[in-house]
């Protein structure tokens, strides 16, 4: 006899449909073992997707590193990992935000003597590709063993002597010319938040990092902007940095600005505006006056590349800023030119009306926080009268008479639109 047996599922939903294909189980299983066998490049290219959307963030960089390219991976680890992230900053890639900001971060941590370097060198291989821009605004100092001594000495200048000898930070040469396609290195020299542990020689640059870092930036070959800003750098530390980028052959940007720059140091970057590529200088608010202006005019007058020069706050005076304003009358580079609080007067103006009457090449200067007063701002405008280039010419606090800075700014306003006009004429134009 034939029986029939009914079989009754424990589960009334269930259903045949809701069974997951075999091909779905088998990229389970290899996002699953990511780690041990990590399958990725054999598989078609809507199987990688879904192995990738399904691997951990936690997974160690020496596995995905080199293997998984797809952004979405990587925005994912940016987003767990830091609050604010804007990836246009990073050439809009998320695995070049990610690696620049873990080795950044590893960077601002590292404490000579204490943490291991091979932290640093262990992630070389994994993110050479894809660092472009480095942005490290601390350096942790080695650890002190006695702080006897330092407590005595915490609250003044005293300690930068002893600073020296154990004050040195992480040597960057041993990692920057190890990244191919860096091109952006910001620095500075110092600790963030040091609270109530504040000494003096947390914010030393010693002699032993400025030769590592000359080295280092000599090394990078592909190196465009440098900037290494609020790190003491003063006159010898500065005649070594500049005798290693002279010749560099992509330097295009250099920022010292907020540093203890003064005379001997400008004559050596006056050589390098006259012996290298550059086209931005920033020496905002460091120590120079009438003898490191002048020389740096001097190598203003010979630069055929240097499109911006920054001289905010310094001691240049009139003697500083005629000498600049003389290198104007032969340079044809400089577009942008800073002399504000330079404490300059009428004679400085005098100068620079000649230079807006012959220089067809400057498009902005800024003489705010001077004292170029009634006499000056005429001169100037003197000098404007058939002036068609200069678009921005700042006057605030310079004590030049308000009908002057009328007409002034009527002048360098209608220099603007005409340039719009031309611009809009001539897509390709430079001004846009």
């Amino acid at each position: 006899s034939f029986y029939t047996c009914r079989c009754i599922t424990e589960d009334p939903s269930w259903s045949l449909v809701a069974v997951p294909h075999l091909t779905e189980l088998c990229l389970q299983h290899i996002a699953h073992n990511f780690q041990k066998n990590p399958i990725l490049n054999c598989l078609l290219p809507e199987d990688q997707k879904k192995v990738v959307d399904m691997l951990s963030t936690s997974l160690p960089l020496t596995v995905t590193a080199n293997i998984v390219s797809h952004e979405d991976y990587w925005k994912r680890c940016c987003k767990e990992r830091w609050q604010v992230c804007d990836v246009s900053n990073y050439g809009d890639s998320w695995k070049r935000m990610f690696f620049e900001r873990h080795l950044e971060n590893i960077l601002k941590f590292f404490i000579p003597n204490t943490t291991d370097p091979e932290q640093v060198l262990e992630l070389i291989p994994l993110c050479k590709g894809y660092v472009r821009k480095l942005e490290i605004d601390q350096f942790l100092p080695p650890l002190r063993v006695d702080q006897k001594e330092s407590n005595d000495l915490s609250d003044t200048e005293d300690d930068t002597e002893l600073g020296e000898i154990y004050m040195h930070h992480y040597n960057l040469k041993d990692l920057i010319p190890a990244l191919p396609h860096l091109e952006e290195l910001h620095l500075t020299y110092g600790v963030k938040s040091c609270g109530m542990n504040f000494e003096w020689s947390l914010f030393n640059f010693t002699d032993l990092d400025c030769s590592n870092l000359a080295a280092a930036v000599k090394m990078c070959r592909n190196l465009k902007v440098f900037k290494l800003t609020r790190s003491k750098v003063d006159d010898d530390k500065i005649k070594l940095l500049a005798r290693n980028l002279q010749y560099h052959p992509c330097l295009l940007e250099l920022d010292l600005s907020h540093n203890l720059i003064g005379d001997h140091g400008a004559q050596s970057l006056g050589k390098l505006i006259s012996h290298s590529r550059l086209e931005a200088l920033n020496l905002c608010n460091n120590q120079i006056c009438h003898l490191g202006a002048q020389a740096l005019a001097q190598g203003l007058a010979e630069s055929s590349t240097l499109t911006s020069l920054n001289l905010r706050l310094n001691f240049m005076e009139d003697k500083g800023g005629e000498a600049i304003g003389c290198a104007l009358l032969t340079n044809t580079s400089l577009k942008s030119l800073h002399l504000g609080s330079n404490n300059l007067s009428e004679p400085t103006a005098a100068v620079f009306s000649q230079v807006l009457a012959q220089n067809t090449t400057l498009r902005s200067i800024n003489f705010s926080c001077n004292h170029l007063g009634l006499d000056g701002g005429k001169k100037l405008l003197e000098g404007l009268a058939n002036n068609k280039t200069l678009t921005e010419l700042d006057l605030r606090y310079a004590e030049v008479e308000q009908e002057t800075c009328f007409l002034i700014h009527d002048i360098v306003w209608t220099n603007r639109e005409l340039v719009r006009q031309g611009s809009l004429h001539h897509p390709n134009s430079e001004y846009l």
